[in-house]
This record gives structure tokens, C-alpha cells and sequence, in this order.
């Protein structure tokens, strides 16, 4: 009876009213638009992780056209997940708000490492185990949420983000080992590519400002192509339609390399969950409750999952998405969904992945090295948000300390025990749990209770 009275009285509402409803179906010229504003602010991010992964990795034309193509698809399905849970049993997979799933910035160095190491096969294998991880945090969210801070990932953050500049300088250099490596060409690219980015997100407005990074991309490309830097070759072999199968990369599975994305697991997990709570209380006016937290974690846990099998990098709740949604207070379920079932029909097109994997590491550096240092920033402003107390500055100066100064060090780590230089070896890993331990050591004081 309520689900029959509820959609009566979406029946009474405008198609410009419905589309601030969490439910309902307002008219497809309405919600459309709506919907690819989510994808046009979403798309460059989307693609440039996989790019990267695919240049470290030295993957061919080919292999990294199904690395997009399988991107595009999960990116979509984790988004109706997210919109439409399952349920089984108790348990409920996806938060039925209006998340938009998507590839993160925030395995880049971690799995950078693994493709030097093990290619593409290994960055899927310590993908999938991570994603399990993911997967018992969000069963166990109640339980574990005590461990992780807002101390502790504005740590992560920062971690990830001095690690991500770092990758992003080689590749606003022409990428990292190319024979015109820091050739005036592609400084020229790349800064022309940054300096349009940022007029853009400067002094634009709506969608142009949302998707000031697709603009970028698809600037820069145009300039790169007046350079004859930009190669067709992979774009004329390319098939119009494929369909993606699992498996096209068999996952091998190394513990260092597991133990590296189990770190960046957790942090992405608790970035799920701030995103969760940023649209329900930007839209709704209250927290997200418990169910919604760990069915949103675990619907990226599954998403997660179906990326490595299908040969792609990990996703996580997109935060520009949520922004949009806060913005503009647009939260229908059907809105972004259309939305998703163009990320899926992309998923289908081999010729438009091709198109993506040809844009030079210039162009990518120029429009994404302000995205890695915004990724910093963030971590500095969750460390504001937890507040510079004595206790939280050593918590912090510990955390770095160990986490930063020493970790990621080969030469100064090399007479460490074997089971510690797997903690060490990566900076964000080590960062990580430095941070909880460090937290855990040092607990936060109980507040003196007041007395008359």
C-alpha cells in the first residue's frame, strides 16, 4: 500500500519537480540531460587511471582498449547496483542513493608499482584480493569504523597525492622512459592542456565548468594532433562493437603487491563512506544510516571484484558526482541512471575505447597533474577537519614520519625483517598503517565530564 500511494503521488508532481525526488520517473528529455552532466563530469577521470596503468605496464594498442571498454561497463552496472540494491537475505548490496561509480586515482601509484613488477596481471590480482577486503568492511562497517579516522585517511590522502604529482609530472613530461621525455613539444602540450583546464574550471559555468577536464582532454588532443603526436594506427583496427569477456588477463597474486592494495582498499572504502554521508546530507538533511553505508561499501566491493576479472582498475564512489548532486539537488535514481546505461553502451565500443588509449601522456599530465594535487589537498583539509591538537600532531608526525620519510626507500629499508619491508616497501601501505596504529597507541582523550 505505501509503495502504491508513493508512486501516486510521484504521478502528482512535474517532471522538474520528480527530478528532486529520490524516486520516480520523470520524462526522458528531462532526465537525460540530467544524467549526462553525471558522465560528461566523470568521463576524463574515469579513463585516465586505465591509460596510465596501461603506459606503465607497456600493455599493447589492444590490451588497452579492453582495459577501457571493461572500465566503462563496470563503471556503469556499480552504478545501478548503487541506484537499485540487491538484496539477499539481510544483507543488501548497494545504498539506493545516487552514487556514480567510477575508476580511482587512488590505486594509481600502488598499482604503477605492480605493472613495473608483474604488468597488468599483477595489479588485478592484488586488485581482487583488496576488493574481498573491501567487501568484509562493508559487512563489518559497524564494528571496524572506530579504526578509521579522518586522521588516519587524511594521511592516506596525502600519501597518495605526493605519490600521484609524481606520476603526473612524468606524464606532463611525455611520459615516463619516452625518447622526447621533457621535450619542448610536449611541455608545450601539456601546458597548454593545464592552462585551458584551469580557465575553465576558473571562469566556467555548469556543465562546462563540471567538465572542464573532458574539455581539457579533448583541447589538448587537438593541439597534440597539430603536433603529430597522436597515432590512428590502433584506431583503424579497432572493431566498431565487442562484447567483454572476463578473464582476457589471468591475475597473478604477489603478497607484497596484495598487502600494498589492501592499504588503498581501506582508504577507498572510507572515501565510499564520506561520499555516502556528503549526499544525504547535502540533499537530505541527515546522515547516512548504517545500511546505506555498508551496502554502498559493498556494492564497490563487488564492483571492485567485477573490474579485475574483466581486466580493468578498481572504482570507487566518484566525489565530482557527489558534488553535482549537492549542487544542484537533483538525486533521482532514473536521472543517473540514464546516465549509467551510456557508460555501459561505451563498454560495448571498442572503436571510442582506441580513441581514448590514443591520447598522448602530454595531453593527460597537462589536464590531470591539478586533479593529483587536489587529491593532497583534500588530505590536508580532513586533517584540518580532525583538528591539530597536541596528541593529533604527534599522531600525524609519526604517521608521516615512518610512512613518508622511510617507507618507499629501498636502500634505507634493506636490513629490515622480511615481514616489515612488505609494510615498508610502499609508502601509501605504510602511511596507512602507521596512521591506525598510531591511533590506536595514542587514543584521544576522554573529555573531562563537567560537574556542578
Amino acid at each position: 500500500m505505501n509503495d502504491v500511494k508513493k508512486n501516486n503521488d510521484n504521478k502528482k508532481l512535474s517532471d522538474k519537480d520528480l527530478v528532486y525526488q529520490l524516486e520516480g520517473r520523470p520524462k526522458f528529455s528531462v532526465a537525460f540531460p540530467l544524467g549526462m552532466q553525471h558522465v560528461l563530469a566523470m568521463f576524463a577521470g574515469n579513463l585516465a587511471p586505465m591509460l596510465i596503468i596501461a603506459s606503465v605496464a607497456k600493455a599493447t594498442a589492444a590490451e588497452t582498449v579492453v582495459m577501457v571498454q571493461a572500465g566503462m561497463l563496470i563503471s556503469g552496472l556499480t552504478t545501478f547496483l548503487q541506484l537499485y540494491p540487491i538484496k539477499i537475505g539481510k544483507l543488501k548490496i548497494g545504498s539506493g542513493l545516487p552514487i556514480v561509480m567510477g575508476t580511482s586515482f587512488a590505486f594509481v601509484p600502488t598499482a604503477s608499482a605492480a605493472a613495473l613488477v608483474g604488468g597488468i596481471p599483477a595489479v588485478l590480482g592484488g586488485s581482487l584480493v583488496g576488493s574481498i577486503v573491501e567487501g568484509l568492511i562493508g559487512l563489518f562497517y559497524k564494528y571496524l569504523k572506530r579504526f578509521f579516522t579522518p586522521l588516519v585517511i587524511g594521511c592516506t590522502l596525502i600519501a597518495i597525492g605526493i605519490n600521484l604529482l609524481g606520476v603526473g609530472r612524468d606524464y606532463f613530461a611525455g611520459g615516463a622512459g619516452a625518447k622526447d621525455y621533457g621535450s619542448w613539444q610536449n611541455l608545450t602540450i601539456a601546458f597548454t592542456t593545464f592552462l585551458f583546464v584551469a580557465i575553465l574550471q576558473r571562469f566556467g559555468k555548469g556543465v562546462i565548468k563540471t567538465a572542464a577536464l573532458l574539455f581539457g582532454l579533448v583541447f589538448g588532443y587537438i593541439v597534440a594532433l597539430l603536433f603529430g603526436k597522436v597515432s590512428f594506427a590502433a584506431v583503424t583496427t579497432a572493431s566498431w562493437a565487442t562484447i567483454p569477456l572476463p578473464f582476457h588477463f589471468i591475475p597473478t597474486f604477489d603478497a607484497k603487491t596484495i598487502i600494498s592494495f589492501i592499504a588503498i582498499y581501506i582508504t577507498i572504502a572510507m572515501e565510499t563512506i564520506g561520499n555516502t554521508s556528503g549526499i544525504t546530507i547535502a540533499t537530505m538533511d541527515r546522515q547516512a544510516t548504517e545500511e546505506e553505508t555498508s551496502g554502498s561499501v559493498l556494492a564497490d566491493a563487488v564492483g571492485c571484484a567485477a573490474a579485475a576479472v574483466f581486466g580493468s582498475m578498481p572504482n570507487t564512489a566518484f566525489g565530482q558526482n557527489v558534488g553535482i548532486v549537492s549542487m544542484t539537488k537533483v538525486i533521482n535514481k532514473y536521472c543517473i541512471a540514464l546516465g549509467a546505461g551510456v557508460l555501459v553502451i561505451c563498454g560495448f565500443l571498442p572503436k571510442l575505447g582506441a580513441v581514448f588509449a590514443s591520447i598522448p601522456s602530454a595531453v593527460l599530465g597537462g589536464a590531470l597533474i591539478s586533479v593529483f594535487a587536489m587529491i593532497t589537498i583534500n588530505g590536508v583539509k580532513m586533517l584540518a577537519q580532525a583538528g591539530f591538537s597536541e596528541r593529533n600532531v604527534l599522531v600525524i608526525g609519526i604517521t608521516f614520519a615512518m610512512g613518508i620519510g622511510l617507507a618507499g626507500h629501498a636502500d634505507a629499508i634493506k636490513g629490515m625483517p622480511t615481514f616489515l619491508k612488505f609494510f615498508f616497501e610502499d609508502s601509501i601501505a605504510a602511511t596507512t598503517f602507521i596512521g591506525i596504529l598510531a591511533n590506536l597507541i595514542f587514543p584521544e582523550p576522554k573529555k573531562a565530564v563537567a560537574t556542578n
